[in-house]
């Protein structure tokens, strides 16, 4: 006897976060403190049920309207999503994604853009004038009294982030500056850039304990007893649409093996990085399924469907918000 399917047509909603941790200065708002945290996942407790990623496309088929899934995910492979955020899903018993660059694993430097928070906005005095040069282009700046660590602008823009629309001192533009040159570079040329900064601020390049990522023997821990489903998110965290498809496919490809190689099992999820419609094509979406990967994460708003691009899942990003707050925001998603 043929099998009906459920009359009822299921939805999923797809949660981003990066990091668990309460630091000093979170200029890229990817930090939700462990108190939020743990609202968020008792809150998601009582609004339906949570679920990995590779486990989504049997939920879409089965489920019906009448039950939410909700799938938790993280994007980067930040130490502290051992450490502080696993013991919250296992307290609460919510499964989870983590996506892994995988290139970083072990790594003694930072992300770039958090280098960039530790070499402009720390309270360190600075040399005035600075000049990089970038893909051929020479870029100077001035920073004037803020160059002075007394002066930095520090003590009252700890709260400052890219979503201001204010400077609030000659670093945080220079800051700002930067991240949008850096962003769509190469690792290497990204990293050639930085090393030329931190020569010019005085400063080592190792990076801090704070924002240090998972080693490979971390994430085997991470991985233990299946509470948490690591996924891949390339080797150096590119914008994909930015490098040749060659060296997409390379990205892609090598980080699914270099996971596999650590954990010894088979990774079936991806997420572009950054993620937005305009940091990966259709070439890199063609090249993540050609690495069997099964599901393709984005960083786009969106409900989960049937009908829905496997390789392009839509994810709400997720913010430092207490309890109430996120709540209403899961609300009226899932009323959308």
């Amino acid at each position: 006897m043929r099998r009906v399917k459920n009359v009822f047509v299921s939805r999923a909603i797809v949660l981003l976060y990066h990091r668990v941790a309460e630091l000093p200065s979170d200029p890229q708002l990817l930090c939700v403190s462990r108190q939020n945290f743990a609202e968020h996942l008792g809150i998601l407790r009582r609004c339906g049920r949570t679920i990995h990623t590779k486990a989504l496309g049997e939920m879409l088929e089965l489920g019906s309207r009448r039950e939410h899934v909700i799938v938790v995910t993280f994007d980067d492979g930040y130490a502290d999503n051992l450490y502080n955020a696993r013991p919250l899903l296992e307290r609460y018993d919510v499964p989870a994604t983590v996506f892994v660059t995988a290139g970083y694993l072990g790594a003694t430097r930072e992300f770039w853009y958090d280098d960039l928070e530790r070499l402009l906005l720390q309270t360190h005095a600075l040399p005035q004038l600075l000049e990089l040069e970038i893909r051929g282009h020479r870029h100077r700046w001035n920073l004037g009294p803020a160059a002075n660590a007394e002066d930095s602008g520090y003590r009252i823009s700890r709260d400052w982030n890219i979503s201001n629309e204010a400077d609030p001192s000659a670093r945080h533009a220079l800051y700002r500056s930067l991240a949008e040159l850096l962003q769509p570079l190469p690792d290497a040329e990204r990293r050639k850039a930085l090393d030329q900064l931190a020569d010019w601020a005085g400063m080592e390049r190792i990076g801090r304990c704070s924002h240090r990522t998972l080693s490979k023997d971390e994430l085997r821990r991470l991985a233990e007893g299946g509470l948490v489903e690591i996924g891949s998110h390339t080797m150096s965290h590119p914008v994909l649409s930015a490098i040749p498809i060659r060296a997409q496919i390379d990205e892609i490809s090598r980080s699914k093996a270099c996971l596999e190689e650590v954990l010894g099992e088979s990774i079936m999820s991806f997420a572009y990085p950054f993620g937005g419609r305009s940091h990966y094509t259709e070439q890199t979406v063609a090249a993540v399924r050609e690495a069997r990967f099964e599901y393709g994460c984005s960083n786009f708003p969106g409900i989960v469907r049937p009908e829905t691009d496997r390789f392009q899942l839509p994810r709400f990003l997720i913010r430092d918000w207490d309890g109430d707050e996120f709540a209403r925001n899961l609300r009226s998603w899932m009323d959308a």
